[in-house]
């Protein structure tokens, strides 16, 4: 018997001293990871109203990098004696592991640099890039604009851009004309997603009228944007994705001409966020239109569209429109047949809901005075569950439902199989006679005069574009320099054969002595901030580490470079986050891109050593 006491004494103290080791172990955990979440670049604020920082402001993100010290061991580079010290705090800076895996996660899953996302936070100010004819004075309830139910759908979305699209709408919009902003979660399977949203985004942005709808399973944007309508209880629905900003008064233009017109889809401008730095820049006025592969397009407005300044105001007629932006009279969406419910996931819907809606009586007019930025990123990061190609479905549903004998040019520029299954459209034809639409050959009469259709000739009108060749097309270069290692009489250079008279695209950077006026040793910059050898290739990080030369694409990310225009200056890529580095202070050197913050070593700093004076800016064009 006591035995079997010292038996279970011994027990109970061996398990409370493992119990008592374990929560030590945990409590350590713990703090080591808490401590870890803000050097990643994750910020908790209570403040979520705060002031943001100044480096978000327009006209750029930042006017330049602060110069390096090569021996600091701090995570922030500081300038040289003499000067005031501040922080090298450009949005995108990779300094260290943590930064890098959020970076490259954010391209891995949603296409774009959640790093600068995150740095962003949940607001910023942005450039009005309305005409000056546009209004500005503060709207009035007594105009009794109808109200706006804002419809946003997601699929595995990053947090907080999402966040800040919703936070851009609240911030910019009349409390008086937003009834609710409605999400739409299409089963969303990230972990910072599935658990806990909806309490974060009410605690963040403490707005009562924000509803949250989760599918049950997957079923892609153009169902998800039909579940969120038939729950909306709004005058107008306001289509929207969920990576914009929204700009000042983006919305009452748009109800303006639903009010006006209620059979008619208002559409904004959709200015351009850059998905590498997140840059903000205005876009043209433009219109939408469509290849006979159905793939949308945008193109000119026709001439004599824009006469006088009022014409600047808009709204222009559109033949098809993007389709992620728009708003709509809620009853006429539903009167005019929502979207093809047996559509999948994404592809050809836009199209689709263009021709239906000119080929039945409605109209859909581009408002110039309403801007909303939009996150392009180069590629779609999601595809259908089970892989299909949802594009070529869907189009050739909307092709046999609305185009009548011209579906044929498509079938043949897709050559697409006859017997290729795209499901059942009886019920889409029903809605076509119930309607009484035109039928495809008035809507290129009256709408799209301007599509060549295959076989004709080119229209009068049609003036064929001026091809001019990327490397001589006009642009405003500030200043040419050579590129010199700091501390030595090294350059910056390309050393590879030309093939026509060009430097060989791809051509990697090496140290070499310095040249005066050697070709392939200067540099120009241009007001976007690319940098050009010789007026011909731009210097671009091609990888994490590659950097080479290469054509101009004038898309800037990863040929967008930022430096302090003077000695011992980091040379910072916008897109990659990291700054040039020469392996070694001797002729041949390879460079590459490293950590902007990596300490010890040398080849880092660079001397922007002017050839010539600076230029006078060049007048930029007119805003459209």
């Amino acid at each position: 018997m006591q035995i079997k006491r010292l038996l279970c004494k011994s027990c109970s103290l061996s398990s409370l001293l493992i119990a008592g080791v374990w929560m030590l172990a945990l409590f350590v955990y713990m703090h080591m990871l808490r401590s870890s979440i803000p050097a990643a670049g994750w910020r908790f604020s209570s403040d979520v109203n705060a002031t943001p920082r100044a480096e978000l402001s327009w006209p750029q993100v930042t006017s330049g990098c602060s110069p390096a010290s090569l021996n600091s061991t701090q995570s922030s580079l500081q300038v040289p004696a003499g000067k005031a010290e501040q922080e090298f705090d450009l949005l995108g800076v990779v300094r260290n592991k943590q930064d890098k895996y959020i970076r490259d996660i954010g391209y891995k899953h949603h296409a774009f640099n959640a790093l600068v996302s995150n740095n962003i936070g949940l607001f910023r100010d942005l450039p009005d890039t309305r005409h000056k004819v546009c209004e500005r004075e503060e709207t009035k309830e007594t105009e009794q604009l109808p109200q706006a139910s804002v419809i946003m759908c997601f699929y595995n979305e990053h947090k907080m851009t999402l966040m800040r699209s919703i936070k851009t709408v609240l911030e910019r919009t009349p409390e008086y004309l937003l009834k609710e902003i409605i999400l739409v979660d299409d089963n969303s399977d990230l972990p910072e997603l599935e658990f806990h949203l909806l309490a974060d985004l009410h605690a963040r942005l403490k707005y009562d009228n924000l509803r949250y709808v989760r599918n049950e399973q997957r079923e892609g944007l153009i169902r998800s944007r039909v579940i969120g309508s038939r729950d909306a209880s709004g005058d107008v629905l306001v289509f929207l994705d969920s990576h914009i900003e929204v700009n000042r008064q983006w919305l009452e233009p748009l109800l303006r001409l639903v009010k006006a017109e209620n059979a008619t889809l208002a559409v904004p401008v959709i200015d351009l966020i850059n998905a590498d730095t997140f840059e903000y820049t205005p876009s043209p006025l433009v219109r939408g239109g469509f290849n006979w592969g159905l793939h949308f397009r945008w193109e000119h407005l026709p001439d004599g569209t824009l006469k006088v300044p009022d014409d600047f105001k808009g709204p222009f007629r559109s033949p098809t429109m993007a389709g992620g932006l728009f708003a709509v009279n809620r009853l006429y969406f539903q009167h005019i047949g929502e979207y093809d419910m047996a559509m999948d996931i994404w592809g050809g819907e836009n199209i689709e809901i263009s021709f239906r809606v000119w080929q039945c009586g409605g109209a859909i007019k581009i408002v110039p005075c309403s801007r909303v930025g939009h996150i392009f990123r180069k590629r779609r990061p999601y595809t259908a569950p089970d892989g299909a190609n949802t594009m070529l479905k869907n189009s050739l549903r909307l092709a046999h439902v609305w185009m009548d004998k011209y579906k044929d040019y498509y079938l043949k520029h897709e050559k697409v199989s006859k017997d290729y299954d795209f499901g059942d459209i009886s019920e889409r034809l029903q809605l076509r006679e119930r309607l009484h639409c035109h039928d495809f050959d008035w809507y290129l009469k009256n709408v799209y005069p301007e599509l060549r259709v295959p076989g004709e000739e080119a229209k009068k009108s049609e003036s064929a574009p001026v091809f001019q060749p990327w490397h001589s097309r006009k642009r405003n270069y500030l200043d040419s320099f050579q590129l010199r290692l700091s501390g030595t009489q090294l350059c910056a250079s390309v050393v590879a054969p030309k093939v026509k008279g060009f430097w060989r695209k791809g051509s990697p950077l090496t140290l070499q002595l310095c040249r005066p006026r050697a070709p392939n040793q200067t540099w120009y910059e241009t007001e976007k901030s690319e940098i050009i050898l010789d007026k011909l290739l731009c210097l671009e990080a091609a990888s994490d580490a590659l950097v080479v030369i290469n054509k101009c694409h004038e898309m800037l990310g990863d040929q967008q470079w930022r430096h302090t225009r003077n000695s011992d200056s980091p040379v910072y890529n916008m897109a990659k986050g990291t700054c040039l580095r020469a392996s070694s202070a001797e002729v041949g050197a390879g460079i590459s891109l490293d950590l902007c913050s990596k300490a010890g070593g040398i080849g880092g700093a660079w001397d922007i050593v002017l050839i010539e004076a600076k230029k006078e800016k060049a007048k930029p064009d007119r805003q459209l």
